[in-house]
């Protein structure tokens, strides 16, 4: 059956068109304004994040986007409680697109308790309850959309929040390239052939482990993990180097395709230290030997910043049509409603 067919068969809530229209998500938070008048950053020590699933994802990828320009202890909490440290000189962003993820309510109820200073992401929901309540600065977001395909108005209203603050410098021109990137792959990932259906159609029939860095591309390959899982509805395993190399390199000595049949995806970038290329050479000779296909993700811009969101988006559409050539619908998460109806 040909693409179209496909497409239109296996995807009626038309996530084809969110993903080739993602750079408007970048304009939409770039307009929006937010009233950050009730935040004092002269008393900021700290910041953190709480969130889960694609309303978390952008906290990740700004740790990597902002490597070298972060100059505040920044941490990523997917869980229902604050660390200890958390209090006045904590600046608690709560990431949220429904508004009702509890394990978020529950961080901004610890938050309130310990004078956190606080700002919502967030569509609405009781997260904005909260937010009137308390009078916190609350960044609305574009309703409409599936949490984890929201990534870019998350994450560039996420960036925006921190540079209005002036706790990072100025981004106005790396956004402005990537919404221009982000066009031009647009155009390019919904027409075909394109790479990333023909490397989707690659992953049929396997279980995709992905490999990247700890701290400059591990949003790219939690991301697409995470991508996979939801949109595809397939397993998919994550790890990062120089880490994998500790211990995970064993696991291949005893490889089994009987056992797991899986294909490996290599997140690669020019930046990576010299020792970080190495290994990846070394790992992928070693998995090459237990007859394990290996491929490589790896963008070849000229900005680590462009290369980043050209990496995440390339994994996005990968993600969409792994879904549709499996007769997959790649909004549907019926595993994920079944539990928030029994909790």
């Amino acid at each position: 059956m040909e693409i179209f067919s496909l497409i239109k068969q296996n995807d009626p809530e038309n996530q084809f068109n969110v993903l080739k229209n993602s750079y408007s998500q970048i304009e939409y938070a770039q307009n929006n304004q937010v009233n950050l008048s009730a935040i004092d950053t002269n008393k900021i020590k700290n910041i953190i994040l709480c969130g889960l699933g694609g309303s978390a994802i952008g906290g990740d990828l700004l740790q990597n986007f902002l490597r070298d320009e972060l100059s505040y202890p920044f941490q990523v909490i997917r869980n229902y409680y604050l660390p200890a440290y958390a209090d006045e000189n904590t600046l608690l962003i709560a990431s949220s697109y429904s508004g009702n993820t509890e394990e978020t309510i529950s961080c901004v109820n610890a938050g309130l308790k310990r004078n956190c200073q606080i700002i919502t992401i967030t569509t609405g929901g009781k997260l904005e309850e909260l937010s009137q309540k308390y009078n916190l600065p609350i960044a609305k977001l574009l309703p409409g959309f599936q949490p984890r395909y929201a990534l870019w108005i998350n994450f560039f209203t996420l960036l925006k929040t921190l540079q209005s603050l002036k706790l990072i410098p100025v981004q106005n021109e790396i956004t402005k390239q990537v919404i221009e990137l982000l066009k031009k792959r647009g155009d390019e990932f919904s027409t075909f052939p394109n790479s990333s259906l023909e490397f989707a159609e690659k992953l049929v029939g396997f279980i995709p482990v992905i490999y990247s860095v700890s701290d400059l591309t591990s949003a790219v390959g939690s991301r697409l993990k995470a991508q996979i899982n939801e949109n595809s509805k397939l397993h998919a395993f994550c790890n990062f180097f120089p880490e994998q190399n500790h211990n995970e390199i064993i696991g291949w000595e005893t490889f089994s395709e009987k056992q797991f049949n899986s294909v490996v995806i290599n997140i690669l970038d020019v930046d990576y230290h010299p020792q970080i290329k190495k290994r990846f050479e070394i790992v992928t000779e070693l998995i090459r030997r237990s007859g394990v296909e290996v491929l490589s993700i790896e963008s070849n811009l000229p900005d680590y910043k462009l290369r980043l969101m050209d990496n995440i988006y390339f994994s996005d559409w990968v993600s969409y049509y792994l879904a549709v050539i499996r007769n997959q619908n790649p909004t549907e998460i019926k595993n994920i409603n079944y539990l928030k109806e029994h909790l």
